[in-house]
């Protein structure tokens, strides 16, 4: 009779145990689409404010039409983007883009003076920033959830019920080169 409490308290026990690390890794991978959707929204933040940003360097740079529409394609592949790396790849476009139409603002001073200008620059180097937070936090719950996914005994239960490793949100190559500043 002791024996079968034992067992049955032990069984009980396992089981508890099996749920916890289950638990424990469902809302990890809720907390990841969670972060996710902090990125997105402020990836949209920065799509909608680049309209205006263009309207406003047209008036002054209108023969620069190539750049203008390299950013418009970005902006769009960002908008459409339905996955994660789809938005790091269409996001990288859309950075590169940028930096071309702040070169052309910066050919033409009273643009740089202008209130508008100033407001939709300072706009969207908040956005910038926020983007960034986002991206550390997702991050860092992938990590949290990865290293689950990989240590012991987790790492047993992950691969029965399924859980798979995340992509962290990493710079790219364009990303990571040095920006140069010259006056």
């Amino acid at each position: 009779m002791t024996f079968t409490l034992l067992l049955l308290i032990g069984f009980g026990v396992g089981v508890l145990y099996v749920v916890a690390i289950y638990n424990s890794m469902a809302s990890l991978k809720v907390k990841i689409k969670e972060a996710w959707s902090g990125i997105d929204v402020q990836l949209k933040r920065r799509v909608d404010l680049i309209p205006n940003l263009i309207e406003t360097i047209k008036g002054y740079a209108a023969h620069e039409k190539e750049v203008f529409e390299s950013v418009t394609r970005a902006r769009s592949a960002l908008m459409s983007a339905g996955s994660p790396k789809e938005a790091l790849e269409a996001n990288t476009q859309l950075t590169t883009a940028l930096k071309s139409l702040f070169a052309v603002a910066e050919a033409y001073p009273q643009l740089r003076a202008q209130e508008g200008f100033l407001n939709l620059q300072s706009e969207l180097s908040d956005t910038e920033s926020k983007v960034s937070y986002s991206r550390q936090f997702y991050n860092s719950v992938v990590r949290d959830y990865n290293f689950k996914i990989v240590t012991f005994p987790s790492n047993i239960l992950a691969g029965m019920f399924g859980f798979k490793q995340e992509e962290f949100f990493e710079a790219t190559e364009s990303e990571r080169a040095s920006v140069k500043v010259s006056f």
